[in-house]
């Protein structure tokens, strides 16, 4: 990618941003506390205030809107009215931290998973274990333990988080996927089961098994039966790392969306062993992943390689967010070939990544837009 090649930047505009690197955990915390306190709100409500209107509005004393909005102004999140330089609006920057739904999911997963966590990054990489899991009890190996037990607050931000992004794709990726009429279709990681009730509200007649750990297929069972899907979807609880543990068979499909970058390549070869065992020589395996050398935007590339840092300090310790070519190598030693990839779904520019097994497809396929 061109963006990474290229290093045209002036010094000065250089050195500028390696402060706020060397700044950001303030910087970010005094971000939280004006959207915590309402002060980007105010200021949006209203059209501009002045500090001594905004301490009034918001019950914030003059001292802390004076340091918090001068912090805000060197950010750009806000800005100086061009007509009444004594008034303060939002900046383009303070209108995305404000309103737009991507960046508050980021926000909120950034202060309520990864930040206390990420302290202890070095510890992480040296000891390759999830070295700020620890904030949420010292009984869990990996953080998908932990998700029924995490506070009411960072559960929210995880799911949310996690979902935003795979459920956007999901409308691009239903017709893929059932393009080969699928009957039975074993859903591996199904989460929530928002990827199974949309399977099922797209095709009457499918039948969908869920593969997750069994915290999380208790959870699935009710938002299924709650859909009113109960007969038509189905569990299987289970650690996909046992080596003792045996996917079941018989199923025409098998899907995996945002899974595999839970794990690292080697575990992901051995999971994809196993799905090779449970396969029949026509079964379609899909793998929707987001692939930070596949995005349209440097901003999007960005946000996953630093989704690759919660992997390393909070999630499992291993995994992280894939290239194309490293997650098909992966894939592909474990007996598949695959057929084809579909770039770009939804508007967070997803991958789909259709493989079978060896001897079904003849090495890599189309890739396509």
């Amino acid at each position: 990618m061109f963006f990474y090649s290229d290093d045209s930047i002036r010094a000065v505009d250089a050195k500028f941003e390696a402060q706020k690197i060397a700044f950001a955990p303030l910087t970010f915390q005094a971000v939280k506390a004006m959207l915590d306190l309402g002060i980007l709100q105010a200021i949006s409500d209203n059209d501009g205030l002045a500090p001594l209107e905004l301490a009034e509005k918001t019950g914030v004393s003059p001292y802390g809107i004076s340091v918090l909005t001068e912090m805000a102004l060197g950010m750009g999140v806000l800005k100086t009215h061009k007509d009444n330089p004594s008034k303060l609006v939002l900046g383009k920057i303070g209108w995305f931290l404000l309103e737009d739904e991507m960046t508050r999911v980021n926000f909120n997963f950034s202060a309520d998973i990864c930040y206390q966590g990420a302290q202890f990054m070095r510890e992480s990489i040296q000891e390759n274990r999830p070295g700020g899991l620890h904030i949420f009890g010292e009984q869990w190996n990996t953080i998908y333990e932990a998700l029924s037990s995490l506070p009411e607050k960072a559960r929210c931000s995880w799911f949310d988080f996690d979902h935003f992004y795979s459920d956007i794709a999901f409308p691009s990726a239903l017709p893929l996927v059932f393009a080969g009429s699928p009957k039975k279709l074993l859903d591996i990681g199904g989460n929530t089961a928002k990827w199974a009730i949309a399977c099922c509200n797209y095709n009457k007649d499918i039948q969908v098994t869920i593969v997750d750990l069994p915290g999380q297929t208790s959870v699935a069972e009710k938002n299924a039966s709650a859909a009113g899907f109960a007969s038509r979807i189905d569990f299987f609880a289970g650690n996909i790392l046992d080596s003792s543990l045996r996917l079941p068979s018989g199923y025409d499909a098998v899907w995996m969306s945002q899974f595999l970058d839970c794990f690292s390549l080697e575990q992901i070869t051995a999971i994809l062993t196993k799905v090779a065992a449970a396969a029949g020589e026509n079964t379609d395996v899909f793998v929707l992943e987001p692939l930070w050398d596949m995005q349209r935007f440097e901003a999007s590339a960005y946000s996953l390689q630093a989704t690759s840092l919660y992997f390393t300090c909070m999630a499992n310790g291993c995994s992280k967010m894939y290239r194309f070519q490293e997650l098909v190598d992966a894939i592909e030693k474990a007996g598949f070939a695959l057929k084809t990839a579909h770039h770009n779904l939804g508007s967070n520019s997803y991958s789909l990544l259709h493989f079978k097994k060896l001897g079904e497809g003849k090495g890599h396929g189309k890739n396509t837009g």
